[in-house]
């Protein structure tokens, strides 16, 4: 996927038993799409990062959705079962973060996805303006120089361009089937 593509459609099922779609955030002025998983330390800790953005701009029509795209037969940490009680221990529901399944690795494949967490930011209109990594220091938050994702929701949601639409994401790559 590139830079000013449009968003690809899914129906995937989420943490909370329930078929998803991306058009369940219609209303959202800007939306990440974040591929992430349970077993990956990179993306463990960036948790509570993604959900300090969330409530930081959800004001603003900003919204997220995670979707796990990890083969659960290679990475048991990575099944559904284990997806249901990692949403539940951080109250996604409560907030409005969706934890989506993708089983069969159709969507991280059709978003070319190969690490998690790797972001997808789109603007209203549903075209791709960021791509890649969250910040520059996934080990400790308090060190961080450089908010990519949080700088590229500030431009998304002022109606900006992006300065650098995409920076490689840093994190473990998706376990294929």
């Amino acid at each position: 996927m590139e830079i000013g593509d449009k968003f690809i459609e899914f129906n995937l099922k989420g943490a909370d038993g329930k078929t998803h779609s991306v058009y369940e955030y219609a209303d959202k002025y800007a939306l990440c799409i974040v591929f992430t998983c349970n077993s990956c330390a990179y993306s463990k800790s960036y948790g509570q990062r993604l959900i300090k953005l969330l409530n930081k701009y959800e004001d603003d029509s900003f919204g997220i959705i995670g979707i796990n795209s990890n083969d659960a037969a290679q990475s048991p940490e990575d099944s559904f079962e284990n997806m249901k009680k990692i949403s539940d221990k951080l109250g996604l529901e409560k907030i409005n973060f969706m934890y989506l399944h993708d089983e069969d690795q159709s969507v991280a494949k059709a978003y070319g996805a190969q690490t998690t967490p790797e972001v997808f930011l789109f603007n209203s209109k549903r075209e791709l303006v960021y791509r890649g990594a969250i910040d520059d220091n996934w080990e400790n938050a308090h060190l961080v120089t450089r908010i990519y994702l949080e700088d590229a929701i500030e431009y998304c949601l002022d109606g900006l361009e992006v300065d650098f639409p995409e920076i490689p994401a840093e994190g473990c790559p998706i376990i294929w089937k």
